[in-house]
């Protein structure tokens, strides 16, 4: 009899994690040229360097775990054969590394490595026999039908964005929960573009004249991180139905929020400093939007999915405004140049990209319900 397929949340979670680990692998993109002295041949042979990086090999080891349990889990759920859907899910994340290794040799700043592959590639096989184990053990189809009790049907996408949020709150914000400030960076690279464009000169002058805010009002930065707080919480009210499962979604926001948050701050500046992160309304402001989820709780999917894209408005429009602090800007320096550049592109770009995934998702859904 053939196999039952489902929607999974394991395929758009090994879509988004295949993107951050290429991002993660050929990051800063920058200085690409064709390797000096090398031929088409030896670009394809890896070499195999003669160091061993201990920290290396368990980041490139780990950061392919996850993809390979998450490509078996939704090859599995979409009806493939056990064996085929092992061979896949290690084969598929080895192709991709070893493609990420080449690419590499085009970037000064990037060194191809077969160990580094190996370690790859010994991740995905973990990866794909620990979720060949879940799936033996009845664990998927145990958390499936968990989710047909939590959760309406087709909420794969919104379900992946709720698991990526608390990641993107790991990547250092200029607010508290203040995700998807991306404007600075399109200003700063639309510059570096027209730089030299003898047509764009008015609007180079233009974006750098652009002024920088140096404070912002203090109910502002409350209603930012209330809203950051907020949105993700009526995300979660349209894909699951009114009743007291709202109620314990929105304690689990707050406190993902208070963890993340706090866990970000530690490993940036160490665990002194772990609650250096809160500022004077932050916490009212927390306590005012979990209140105020608490009363929303009981609207329908379509207001709620309204309130959401409002919600996530005025997050970006408030964000937009915030300076650069000095927290901000020395989180940032750790994270971009120091220690934790392996997790660059892993937090980065969900932070910076959540909201507007998450209004797009918003958007398509009360458009499907028109």
């Amino acid at each position: 009899m053939a196999s039952v397929r489902h929607r999974s949340l394991a395929s758009p979670l090994a879509l988004a994690w295949a993107a951050l680990v290429v991002y993660a692998s050929l990051f800063p993109f920058s200085g690409w040229r064709w390797p000096p002295g090398h031929g088409v041949l030896p670009l394809l042979l890896l070499p195999w360097p003669p160091w061993l990086d201990v920290f290396d090999l368990w980041a490139n080891f780990l950061g392919y775990l996850p993809l390979g349990a998450l490509l078996l889990i939704a090859l599995r759920r979409s009806g493939v054969a056990p064996l085929g859907a092992l061979v896949l899910a290690v084969l598929s994340p080895a192709a991709l590394s070893y493609g990420a290794e080449v690419t590499q040799a085009f970037l000064p700043s990037r060194h191809p490595s077969a160990k580094d592959w190996a370690s790859n590639s010994a991740g995905a096989l973990a990866g794909a026999l620990l979720g060949a184990a879940l799936h033996a053990l009845g664990l998927i189809d145990r958390w499936h039908a968990l989710r047909e009790r939590w959760f309406v049907r087709r909420s794969a996408g919104a379900l992946a964005l709720l698991a990526l949020w608390p990641v993107g709150l790991l990547f250092p914000a200029p607010l508290p929960l203040g995700l998807g400030q991306v404007g600075e960076r399109l200003r700063e690279a639309l510059v570096d573009g027209l730089e030299g464009v003898p047509w764009a000169d008015g609007a180079r002058t233009m974006l750098l004249d652009v002024p920088v805010s140096r404070h912002l009002w203090p109910p502002l930065e409350g209603l930012a991180s209330a809203l950051g707080l907020l949105a993700p919480c009526l995300l979660a009210y349209t894909v699951v139905a009114p009743g007291w499962r709202r109620v314990a979604l929105a304690g689990g926001a707050l406190a993902l929020a208070l963890g993340a948050m706090t866990l970000s701050t530690v490993l940036n500046f160490g665990p002194q400093h772990a609650l250096t992160w809160l500022m004077p309304v932050t916490l009212p402001a927390l306590g005012a939007a979990t209140v105020l989820a608490v009363l929303l709780a009981p609207v329908g999917p379509r207001l709620a999915a309204a309130f959401g894209l409002v919600a996530l408005t005025g997050l970006v429009m408030i964000v937009a405004q915030a300076p650069s602090d000095p927290y901000f800007a020395e989180s940032l320096q750790a994270w971009e140049q120091g220690r934790f550049a392996h997790f660059h592109g892993l937090a980065q770009w969900i932070g910076w990209l959540w909201p507007y995934a998450a209004m797009g998702w918003l958007i398509a859904r009360l458009a499907a319900r028109a």
